[in-house]
C-alpha cells in the first residue's frame, strides 16, 4: 500500500526567485498568512526580499479610510504580509506620467508612487479594477530566508507576473490558476487536500 505522505509528496520547481517573480505556496502550508497563497516579488536581491501576498482579500474597503471615496464603488484592501501590517501599499499599472515616483517591478507592473496621484486618479473616474491593488503589510524575508524556504519545497517560483492577471488575483482559486500555469506536474498540486493526515 503506498504511504500516504508519499502519495501527496511535493517538490518545487528549479527556477530561481528574482524581483516581479510569483512565490506560489505549496498545498500543505498551514501559515495562516501564506496558506494557499500566491506572493509578488517586489524586490529581491543578496540583502533580502520583498513582497505582497496577492490574492487574501481583508474585510477592509479603500473607501473607508478617505472620506472623499466613500461616494465609488468599495476598492477592496488586500493581506500583502505580516511585516507593517498597519501600513498601506499598493501596486499598479499605470504610467509614471499618471503615478511620478513609481517603482517598477516587471513589465506594466509597478509598485509605490505617489498616492495622491493615485486618489486623483480614482476621483476622476479612471478604472481601479485590474489596474491597482492595495494591500496592509507586506512579506519580507532576512538574506538567505527566502532560498532556504524554496530549498524546503515550501515555494514555487513562476514568472506569470502579468497583469490584468496579478492585479485581479483572489482567492484559492487564483493559487489554482498559477500552478495550472506551470503545467500537469503542479496543477495536481490543486486537488490535494490541505492538511493530508485528515484523508
Amino acid at each position: 500500500m503506498a504511504n500516504k505522505d508519499n502519495l501527496f509528496k511535493i517538490k518545487h520547481n528549479n527556477q530561481q526567485p528574482s524581483q516581479g517573480s510569483l512565490l506560489i505556496s505549496e498545498p500543505f502550508l498551514q501559515d495562516s498568512y501564506f496558506q494557499r497563497s500566491v506572493v509578488l516579488l517586489v524586490q529581491h536581491g543578496l540583502d533580502g526580499s520583498m513582497g505582497f501576498v496577492l490574492n487574501k482579500k481583508t474585510d477592509y474597503v479603500l473607501n473607508s479610510f478617505f472620506p472623499e471615496l466613500q461616494e465609488f464603488d468599495d476598492i477592496p484592501i488586500y493581506l500583502g504580509g505580516p511585516v507593517s501590517s498597519n501600513r498601506l501599499f499598493f501596486i499598479h499599472s499605470l504610467s509614471e506620467a499618471i503615478v511620478p515616483k513609481t517603482l517598477p517591478i516587471t513589465k506594466g507592473l509597478s509598485f509605490d508612487g505617489d498616492f495622491n496621484s493615485i486618489k486623483e486618479y480614482i476621483l476622476n473616474g479612471n478604472p481601479v479594477e485590474g489596474k491597482i491593488k492595495f494591500f496592509l503589510g507586506y512579506s519580507g524575508w532576512t538574506k538567505g530566508q527566502l532560498g532556504g524556504e524554496i530549498d524546503a519545497d515550501s515555494w514555487l517560483v513562476s514568472d506569470e507576473a502579468k497583469p490584468p492577471f496579478t492585479l485581479l488575483a483572489d482567492g484559492e482559486a487564483f493559487w489554482k490558476s498559477s500552478l495550472e500555469l506551470l503545467g500537469k506536474e503542479y496543477e495536481t498540486w490543486t486537488k490535494f487536500p490541505k492538511d493530508p493526515h485528515l484523508n
